[in-house]
């Protein structure tokens, strides 16, 4: 697996094969994936967004957004990503991530309330900051 900098096309390929569990994600949100491609589209088109690429094949977008405190993330995924190789890939990214952020400790949130969300964000190093909006907010510290 490998990151670049994400295309129009990547964002396309991921929503047309879009995972149930992204799409139960932003039900729970309250949202649909049509505001969800929206808001990863405009942090594409200002340079915030990575393909996670698969071969040729774009599996997931991560985009991020800083604030004042922190760098917010995006995120879309094709049910190919779940696998235990891509959360090693993704520990090693979201620092890569960090530094383009300045360093700043980078927020997550998972409106999904299964187990396996938690000990995912966890392996890659986030800790979980309580809840925001119905929403687990995790963190990922600064690097050191």
């Amino acid at each position: 697996m490998r990151a670049r900098a994400a295309t129009l096309g990547d964002l396309e390929d991921v929503f047309h094969g879009l995972s149930k569990r992204m799409s139960d994600e932003y039900a729970a949100a309250g949202k649909d994936s049509k505001i969800a491609y929206d808001n990863l589209m405009m942090n594409l088109k200002e340079g915030r967004a990575h393909a996670l690429v698969e071969g040729e094949k774009a599996v997931a977008i991560i985009a991020w957004h800083e604030n004042s405190d922190a760098a917010d993330t995006l995120f879309a995924a094709r049910e190919d990503f779940f696998r235990g190789s891509t959360v090693r890939f993704c520990k090693r990214h979201i620092r890569h991530i960090q530094a383009l952020a300045g360093n700043l400790p980078i927020h997550s949130r998972s409106w999904l309330q299964g187990p396996d969300v938690a000990r995912w964000f966890g392996i890659i190093g986030y800790v979980e900051r309580g809840q925001e909006n119905g929403a687990k907010l995790f963190e990922l510290p600064p690097a050191r």
